[in-house]
């Protein structure tokens, strides 16, 4: 069943590109805000049927055709992705310098999984988000000063971080140099 409700976010951001939509036109149409669209879209939360039945009716189609398109349980052994298989994410806040790079996302049971590549420019500015996930942050390179809550922790190639996403947090660019960090979120049922 989880495969089949993280399918749905993966689907509306499917259709909403085909349609040349973008997060804020769906949003409109809809009457919700920006970030449910994105957080939606991005695996991190599941819609009401209200909402997801708005959502299906401001992309035109009928919900029959929605749900004919989202991934279903598989007995596959393995799952192969390749590279240009991934895709950017859009993100509803506003942010400078940041670039979130989707590489991998399932559900197992009761466990949701999502990998992502972060690059954090230079100079980069956001504000502190709040997420329904436990994050793994991993740096590949460079470093970056990571606010959670009020708490300050500096981060240098290697080193790693695991914590509630629900306390407000944000990474900080401290170098001239970009940051890229391996981030996984795990959501739980």
């Amino acid at each position: 069943m989880n495969d089949f409700l993280i399918g749905i976010g993966k689907r509306l951001k499917d259709i909403r590109k085909k349609n040349n939509l973008t997060i804020n036109e769906l949003a409109s149409k809809a009457n919700v805000s920006n970030g449910l669209v994105s957080r939606i879209e991005n695996g991190r939360t599941i819609p009401s049927l209200p909402v997801l039945l708005d959502m299906i009716q401001s992309l035109e189609i009928d919900a029959s055709y929605f749900f004919e398109g989202v991934e279903k349980k598989s007995s596959a052994k393995f799952i192969y992705l390749p590279k240009d298989s991934q895709q950017v994410i859009e993100k509803e806040v506003e942010a400078e310098g940041f670039k979130y790079m989707h590489i991998f996302s399932k559900s197992l049971h009761s466990l949701g999984f999502e990998a992502v590549l972060l690059t954090l420019e230079p100079n980069s500015k956001r504000e502190k988000v709040i997420t329904d996930a436990w994050e793994f942050k991993y740096i590949l390179k460079g470093e970056v000063k990571y606010i959670i809550d009020n708490e300050e922790i500096i981060l240098k190639e290697g080193d790693s971080l695991y914590f509630n996403g629900k306390f407000p947090h944000v990474p900080v660019s401290i170098s001239d140099e970009s940051c890229v960090m391996l981030v996984l979120y795990f959501y739980t049922a």
